[in-house]
């Protein structure tokens, strides 16, 4: 799938905010947190856009964006509400395979 951005001149709107997320598979409690921070900093910085810009978490794994997608998360409702789209674009196996490797060597 490829991730149309959305922005023409003639649309009015000043640009793209984008928080992007590389991680594989389901985010344990605490990452979960940082995502809605970063959600939230999507929200402020529209207000300093005057509200025009396009809004996007991104995603690289279905399993790290289901929290937020999910018809019984307040985030997801929550997200809807500002504004903010997410957005899920697989990467090549290879590619999650490298990052599943780097997410084994950090595991705390």
């Amino acid at each position: 799938m490829e991730f149309d951005a959305g922005i023409a001149p003639e649309d009015g709107r000043p640009g793209l905010l984008v928080e992007a997320w590389a991680h594989q598979g389901p985010p344990k409690a605490a990452q979960k947190k940082k995502i809605v921070g970063d959600a939230l900093k999507l929200a402020y910085g529209a207000t300093l856009l005057s509200g025009l810009a396009r809004l996007v978490l991104l995603f690289s794994d279905d399993f790290a964006a289901a929290p937020f997608v999910s018809t019984r998360a307040w985030s997801a409702s929550a997200f809807s509400h500002f504004g903010i789209e997410t957005v899920v674009v697989p990467l090549p196996d290879h590619e999650r395979e490298q990052i599943r490797a780097a997410q084994l060597r950090q595991y705390r």
